[in-house]
């Protein structure tokens, strides 16, 4: 039971440091030598905290008004399930959002390991027959 509190307080403490922009405060929560994945994306794939501050700085600095959400999670074991939301808009002026399922190995209170599968909300969303099309070269009557 102690884990399951662990992950969830873990992931609460996640959301307030990515909603507070405080970098510093969520790098923390990582382990030196995080593991991240992106199975859809694999070229994204990367090992260490420091390319997380690299990543979040970018973000924080494209994205003034960065916000989070999680939707909701689950924790089984060290592995938490949690889908998000992120959004804001980008220093570009261009809407931002965000969507997906993120899970998190979480040991002795860090984040050890992630499998993202988080995409871009579309902007202008394909019917399901396009999308269908789309992948399969076939068009469902």
């Amino acid at each position: 039971m102690e884990e399951r509190r662990d992950g969830a307080v873990v992931i609460d403490r996640l959301v307030a440091a990515m909603n507070d922009h405080d970098l510093d405060r969520m790098v923390a929560l990582f382990h030196p030598a995080y593991d991240s994945r992106q199975p859809a994306h694999p070229g994204r794939a990367f090992v260490g905290r420091e390319q997380v501050r690299a990543n979040w700085a970018a973000m924080f600095g494209g994205i003034p008004d960065f916000r989070a959400e999680v939707v909701r999670s689950v924790q089984d074991g060290d592995l938490n399930w949690s889908e998000w939301v992120w959004r804001g808009i980008r220093s570009d002026g261009q809407p931002f959002e965000v969507r997906g399922v993120t899970l998190f190995e979480i040991r002795d209170g860090l984040i050890v390991a992630g499998t993202l599968y988080v995409e871009d909300v579309e902007r202008a969303p394909l019917g399901i027959e396009d999308a269908v099309e789309g992948m399969s070269g076939a068009r469902p009557e």
